[in-house]
């Protein structure tokens, strides 16, 4: 059932897909600023007030993908305060780094001193527990698979929809030109890609040819493949590029209230993928550092009904249902699928779709390399 979104109004008039986004919100991160096509390496650092009764300071950074760097900015100060309050006269601080998911991964893989990993796919914390940096148990380590929260993917459009996208169908339009990031190193990407391939299953019967010949179509529409989700949303907001952008739902969001407000509005189509975002301890760094109970606070924390709540605030969907539940007004509810229970475990779906000479190089006209 479609759905339209009129911010400031609840609950819901089902009636249409276009969510035209109205809410006036401040913003807290300038796009040029936030939007940089580079990995971020400890671009932002939140400190305790205090020293460590053991006169040390603990220091620990989360290696994160591109557009969780809006969420991370607001949750690290939050979490300081709560962990002083647990550890009186503790001095802590946090650093960010940003940066394309796989990229990132492959940074700590490489020897990037990450305490903590903060992915938007299974396969990149995957890559590092093969590497021996993360536990082989590390979905157990938190609640719902270490996944705090979760997203899908929308569509972000100009002002008044002028090319009457309303669903996937509509993106193999003559004429329509698609953003969207590099599905072979982010991501963001390699979600909008399996969605659109997930759909044409749904819709065709799980006809393999029918569907590829649906994505085909879809990627010769694509006009600019980013190396990032961020700067993907640069590229159609601030650059002017392209009719339509296939993203996160939280970075649309975001995008039509802040960065680009008047200036687009949101397209939620019937069916979708979901998008997880794991989270995990980097023991491999943090038992070396003796920081492996703070790093592990800092993620527990992140189930906290604060934190959930900041989470629903920049459109992410908490993991925590009663907190989804009571922010309906801005999370409607999509029906979506598990990319791993369409297209198997992350090490099937990259080898077959995402390696050199996969599923995606083979359907995509001028693929990225």
């Amino acid at each position: 059932m479609a759905i339209t979104i009129k911010f400031g109004q609840t609950p819901f008039s089902k009636a249409a897909k276009l969510a035209s986004i109205t809410t006036v919100a401040t913003l807290a991160l300038g796009l040029t600023a936030c939007g940089g096509q580079k990995e971020d390496t400890a671009a932002d650092t939140t400190d305790g007030a205090a020293a460590s009764a053991e006169g040390q300071n603990i220091e620990l950074l989360n290696v994160s993908y591109d557009v969780a760097r809006d969420f991370y900015k607001d949750y690290n100060p939050m979490f300081v305060k709560h962990y002083q309050e647990l550890h009186p006269g503790a001095k802590i601080s946090v650093n960010q780094s940003h940066g394309g998911s796989s990229k990132q991964a492959l940074s700590v893989a490489n020897g990037l001193q990450a305490d903590v990993a903060t992915m938007n796919q299974g396969s990149d914390i995957e890559l590092l527990q093969k590497k021996g940096l993360v536990a082989d148990d590390w979905t157990d380590a938190f609640p719902d698979y270490s996944v705090p929260f979760t997203s899908t993917i929308v569509f972000l459009v100009r002002k008044d929809n002028p090319k009457d996208i309303q669903g996937w169908d509509d993106l193999t339009k003559p004429g329509v030109e698609i953003v969207m990031a590099n599905p072979k190193v982010t991501g963001n990407g390699r979600y909008a890609f399996l969605g659109a391939y997930g759909y044409g299953l749904h819709t065709f019967n799980k006809d393999e040819d029918k569907t590829k010949a649906y994505v085909r179509d879809l990627l010769k529409n694509v006009k600019v493949y980013e190396n990032g989700g961020r700067a993907a949303t640069t590229t159609f907001v601030q650059r002017n590029i392209g009719d339509v952008l296939i993203t996160f739902e939280n970075e649309s969001n975001l995008a039509a209230t802040q960065f680009g407000k008047g200036q687009v509005d949101i397209v939620y189509p019937d069916y979708s993928i979901k998008s997880e975002s794991p989270v995990a301890v980097v023991n491999g760094v943090t038992d070396k550092k003796g920081t492996t109970e703070a790093a592990t606070e800092y993620l527990k924390y992140l189930w906290s009904d604060e934190a959930q709540q900041l989470a629903a605030d920049l459109y992410l969907r908490p993991s925590v249902q009663s907190v989804l539940d009571a922010n309906s007004d801005k999370l409607p509810p999509v029906d979506t699928f598990r990319p791993n229970d369409v297209f198997g475990t992350w090490d099937e779906i990259m080898g077959t779709y995402f390696s050199d000479g996969g599923v995606f190089d083979q359907l995509a006209i001028n693929a990225p390399k």
